[in-house]
């Protein structure tokens, strides 16, 4: 390695000289760092999502609706193979997540619903449960909630089929719900 030599007397004057007059540059900044771009954000696909949660929230019910599914044990959606609705009632699947809608009158567990779909497709997930009941808090003791989940059910596009699992995991006070793949709500 060799050492740097400091400059003598002689050759500081003549720098010194030669520089004499000369306006030095403004100093910018020396090291500019790019902030790095922002990820894109899937706006269509957030207003898709929340014309979608408003649709289930503000669509009244018909009675087609209730007479359709009010005393369906399960659901399979049309076109699929029936061995999609007899694994999942096997058990077949693993629940990934769940939400229990105990004590949340339909308007709540409308919106906890819709949620929980939302949520569940955007995080990829196949298997779910939905506790909402058997209606003993009821006025009346209806299971007003259960006849409803399953009508928000069979609306949603990205529900293949849905079914009451054993007693051991909730009976006919849950569902077991089966979700397309691909992790985009329509």
């Amino acid at each position: 390695m060799t050492q740097r030599q400091r400059p003598s007397a002689e050759d500081l004057a003549a720098f010194l000289a030669a520089v004499d007059g000369a306006t030095p540059l403004a100093q910018p900044d020396r090291v500019r760092f790019e902030t790095p771009k922002p990820s894109p954000r899937p706006r269509q696909r957030e207003l898709d999502e929340a014309a979608v949660i408003g649709e289930l929230l503000h669509t009244p019910q018909t009675i087609d609706d209730w007479l359709d599914l009010g005393g369906a044990d399960s659901f399979l959606r049309s076109g699929l193979p029936r061995v999609v609705l007899r694994d999942l009632r096997r058990g077949r699947w693993s629940i990934q997540d769940h939400v229990d809608l105990h004590g949340m009158n339909r308007h709540e567990a409308h919106e906890q619903v819709a949620h929980f779909l939302a949520d569940s497709l955007a995080a990829g997930k196949r298997c779910l449960r939905i506790v909402h009941g058997r209606g003993n808090g009821s006025p009346g003791r209806e299971a007003i909630l259960r006849q409803l989940v399953k009508v928000w059910l069979a609306r949603c596009k990205d529900v293949l089929a849905f079914c009451h699992p054993p007693l051991s995991d909730g009976g006919d006070g849950a569902l077991w719900v089966l979700l397309k793949g691909g992790g985009k709500p329509r």
